[in-house]
């Protein structure tokens, strides 16, 4: 079994943002974090699985996914993501790292358990420092393109 913990963090919302994951198997463990100079965090929430899944290096395993966002693990695990792919995801946001996280996803065998947040859990904690410190590095900071290109485009009344 593939643990993978998750985190993301946007100041501002939108605003700059980063994401944590940790990931493990026995006694390996590995870490990895980004940020973004203009995102949200839901985006670094389903970004930080997204990085997970895409780093293991095997098909067809078994992976449970901790993360404290009721907008990811609900959306999978209520079946809506499945759905908002039907329609088009209409009105959804987001559509660009839902299609990344679903070509991963059917990679593997995942489950998701939610936790609660900022509730003293280690590797919850651990990636919440990983998604700050991320979203804090100035210099570092990239550019979430699909988003900023979205957040831009003309409104029509």
């Amino acid at each position: 079994m593939i643990e993978i913990y998750t985190d993301g963090a946007a100041s501002g919302n939108p605003g700059p943002g980063g994401f944590g994951t940790i990931l493990r198997s026995g006694k390996h463990e590995k870490e990895l974090s980004g940020g973004f100079r203009m995102t949200t965090n839901n985006r670094m929430e389903l970004l930080a699985v997204i990085t997970g899944l895409e780093a293991l290096k095997s098909i067809n395993n078994e992976v449970m996914v901790y993360s404290d966002s009721k907008y990811v693990v609900d959306s999978v695990e209520k079946k809506w993501v499945f759905n908002w792919v039907k329609t088009g995801f209409k009105d959804k946001k987001n559509k660009d790292l839902w299609m990344r996280f679903l070509a991963v996803y059917k990679l593997q065998k995942v489950r998701f358990t939610w936790i609660k947040g900022h509730n003293a859990h280690p590797e919850n904690e651990r990636c919440d420092r990983l998604a700050v410190a991320a979203s804090q590095n100035k210099t570092a900071l990239a550019i979430d393109s699909f988003f900023e290109a979205e957040r831009n485009k003309p409104t029509l009344l």
